[in-house]
């Protein structure tokens, strides 16, 4: 099977092992990524802020080019990209006028008729069902489920999963063996896109953040953004110093996690990447 793939500036960049991690673990249930051919960044967490209409004719762009490829789903695994393209999905169709306007700008057809899958999505349509089949090795861990800001909001156009406790990945972690733990964290925001210019307020977000998982027993925080990885993961000397303790707690992706369970090799999942050294291996 072969599906469409966006990675975005960050799985090329601060989070490649995330983008490793994806593209190893597919080829474990059949399935085929294709990066969208000249993808461009989609304004991530910027470009709304200092221009709505470069903000909506950035993922348009991604978008028209997916559809010009001939893809008709495409798998978004930074929670940043997903709200981008599915936000301006929804714009769009919403209002004709804005959707001449964007692809007047740029320059392309654009119909919005690729279906937007961020990562959990992707493992619920395509993997979940073959998931038991193919474990090796359960991830058999106590995990906190961090979901982040992004990943499910706003519901009202994203309708995934529940907005103040969400459970999706919670379910995917328990068919690999772990055992997460109820915590109230779970859609806390950890600072996103301030870590350079505002670290101090990354270190108390995600200091909290980390040190509640870490209270209530979690071995791993398992996340599915790269910009939550940066933060708890790039940012704990920060944080361990606003805490006052070294809490050690590692930060693993999703895809990291079933990747282990289904006897991937671990340099190939980037594991060996991470700042926070991941000892639940």
């Amino acid at each position: 099977m072969k599906l469409g793939f966006y990675p975005g500036c960050s799985l090329q960049g601060t989070s490649r092992e995330y983008n490793e991690s994806v593209k190893a673990l597919a080829p474990f249930f059949d399935i085929e990524l294709i990066d969208i051919e000249d993808w461009n960044c989609c304004g991530a967490t910027a470009a709304h802020s200092v221009n709505k209409d470069l903000s909506l004719a950035l993922p348009t762009r991604i978008l028209a080019l997916a559809e010009k490829q001939g893809m008709k789903e495409i798998v978004v695994p930074c929670a940043s990209c997903f709200n981008r393209l599915s936000v301006t999905q929804y714009e769009l169709a919403e209002d004709k006028e804005l959707k001449k306007k964007i692809t007047d700008t740029i320059d392309m057809p654009y119909e919005g008729t690729v279906k937007i899958l961020n990562v959990v999505q992707f493992i619920d349509q395509y993997i979940k069902d073959k998931l038991t089949e193919k474990i090796v090795k359960p991830f058999n861990y106590k995990v906190a489920c961090y979901y982040g800001c992004l990943l499910v909001r706003p519901h009202k156009i994203l309708k995934f999963d529940r907005v103040e406790d969400p459970t999706s990945m919670d379910e995917l972690m328990k068919m690999i063996g772990s055992t997460p733990i109820e915590w109230g964290f779970k859609t806390e925001c950890c600072g996103a896109g301030l870590s350079v210019s505002r670290t101090d307020l990354v270190a108390k977000l995600s200091g909290n953040i980390v040190k509640d998982a870490a209270d209530r027993g979690a071995e791993s925080i398992i996340v599915a953004c790269p910009m939550c990885h940066s933060n708890l993961d790039m940012r704990r000397p920060e944080i361990n110093k606003y805490l006052k303790e070294d809490v050690t707690v590692p930060v693993i992706y999703l895809t990291q996690a079933i990747g282990l369970a289904v006897g991937a090799d671990p340099s190939k999942l980037g594991l060996q990447r991470h700042f926070v050294k991941v000892t639940t291996l």
